[in-house]
């Protein structure tokens, strides 16, 4: 089968296009035949050495899929051959098939296509954890997201309207925040033409938001947490920025607000049945219509080094997709 492989870190050009065998499954896995792999931002640091994981070369990026279930290892399982599937592998789904614990897989409803799906996993995902389980969001609360147009700022606007927040879309450029505003954003700052901090001041009438999701990092993090609201909750989700920031403590003392790691990778370990229950969820949602799931672009797996420029380069508002 085809596979995509690391074999040495370094830019997307560095990675190989490379026929290797077909997986068996071991006891309580299953093979599925990828129909879609999605990227996202940390693909681009994990083949560079950059991420906390680092898997043993050689290795596949693309954390999560959606596919068919070829076959299953020994085992009982409530799942069966022909079954569409989701599932969550860390790396290595740049390829043709899989081979991972039935653990890690979720049915996909049948009005719900593998591209809406295999890119809804790990953004989404993350979001929920962030805003239900870690922030905690009620209805009615202002909720300020920055990077809005990526894929977990998308995510961040769309459950954050879904949970009946007053939705804040932050982002790099007036067509970022178009493409936001049309995806549920009430209010947009364009935070490469105006100061962060003083335009969150003056949406929220000097108040502050309640709820800020920052998977952007630098710069940026400091600005939010200064407009935050008394007793808010900032939510540390990424750095795609490139720099890890250092919150002046004193400013979380005086605001009285909590800040909040989002650690999802390590979250779906630790509690695999809050995992699951969420995914069910998300995938629920899409099926109602009240989630797009936006697909940016679908790329080939020959053309991944392109897909994974658009992302380091921020040109992609939603997920990147490779077709095995």
């Amino acid at each position: 089968m085809k596979a995509l492989l690391c074999t040495r870190y370094g830019t997307p050009d560095d990675l190989e296009l490379a026929d290797i065998a077909d997986p068996t499954p071991a006891p309580g896995e299953a093979v599925v035949r990828v129909e879609a792999a999605a990227l996202n931002f940390f693909d681009t640091l994990i083949i560079a050495g950059k991420y906390q994981t680092k898997p043993p070369m050689p290795f596949s990026p693309a954390a999560e899929f959606a596919g068919t279930i070829e076959s299953l290892g020994s085992g009982d399982t409530a799942f069966k051959v022909g079954d569409r599937v989701l599932g969550y592998s860390g790396y290595g789904a740049a390829r043709q098939r899989v081979a991972l614990s039935v653990d890690r897989l979720v049915k996909i409803p049948d009005s719900v296509g593998f591209d809406h799906a295999a890119g809804l996993c790990v953004t989404y995902g993350t979001t929920l954890h962030a805003l239900k389980d870690r922030a905690r969001l009620k209805a009615g609360e202002t909720l300020a997201v920055l990077g809005a147009s990526g894929g977990v700022g998308l995510a961040a606007v769309e459950l954050g309207k879904l949970m009946g927040a007053r939705l804040i879309a932050c982002a790099s450029s007036a067509q970022k925040i178009a493409f936001a505003r049309a995806h549920g954003a009430d209010h947009g700052i364009d935070y490469g033409s105006e100061d962060l901090k003083d335009a969150l001041r003056r949406l929220t009438g000097g108040k502050g938001a309640d709820v800020i999701y920052d998977p952007v990092g630098g710069a940026l993090a400091e600005a939010a947490l200064r407009s935050i609201a008394w007793e808010g909750r900032f939510l540390v989700v990424g750095f795609a920025a490139g720099e890890i920031t250092k919150l002046p403590l004193n400013l979380v003392l005086l605001k009285g607000c909590d800040v909040l790691g989002v650690f999802w990778g390590s979250w779906t370990q630790r509690e695999p049945a809050g995992h699951r229950a969420n995914t069910e969820q998300l995938l629920a949602w899409v099926a109602e219509g009240k989630l797009s799931s936006h697909v940016h672009a679908v790329y080939p797996l020959e053309q991944a080094a392109d897909a994974l420029k658009a992302l380091a380069q921020r040109k992609v508002m939603g997920k990147v997709l490779l077709r095995p």
